[in-house]
């Protein structure tokens, strides 16, 4: 789901059968940015800097290469900005389309959220 940070509003969304990475769910469905916007994305996003040269997102830590201070600010930092998009979901989240499981049509599954996203961007 692409959000943006000033409005609040969604822009985009994108749906997979199944257990699917973000990030290859990013890449099947052809979203493009424009190279201006910043995309300020979570770690499941790893590689998204070879197609976006403007994207930041959090450095992770391993056993061998713990974070250092300014690691840790940097990634406080990105979360601060990453909240808008999380509070979005979360309202979303209410409609219990993507909190439960989906017991319906697949078919319906994108058209039903995306008129539950029409209708959080029109309540705004």
């Amino acid at each position: 789901m692409v959000v943006d940070k000033k409005t609040k509003k969604v822009i985009c969304t994108a749906f997979a059968n199944g257990k699917r990475h973000d990030f290859r769910l990013f890449k099947e469905s052809k979203t493009r940015m424009h190279p201006a916007i910043k995309a300020v994305t979570d770690t499941g996003y790893q590689g998204i800097q070879r197609i976006h040269n403007k994207s930041e997102l959090p450095k992770k830590r391993s056993k061998k290469n713990p974070l250092t201070k300014e690691d840790k600010n940097k990634n406080q930092k990105l979360a601060s900005e990453r909240v808008v998009n999380e509070n979005v979901i979360g309202m979303l989240k209410r409609f219990k389309i993507i909190s439960d499981k989906y017991r319906n049509r697949r078919k319906k599954f994108r058209l039903r959220f995306n008129l539950i996203a029409a209708l959080y961007n029109w309540e705004i």
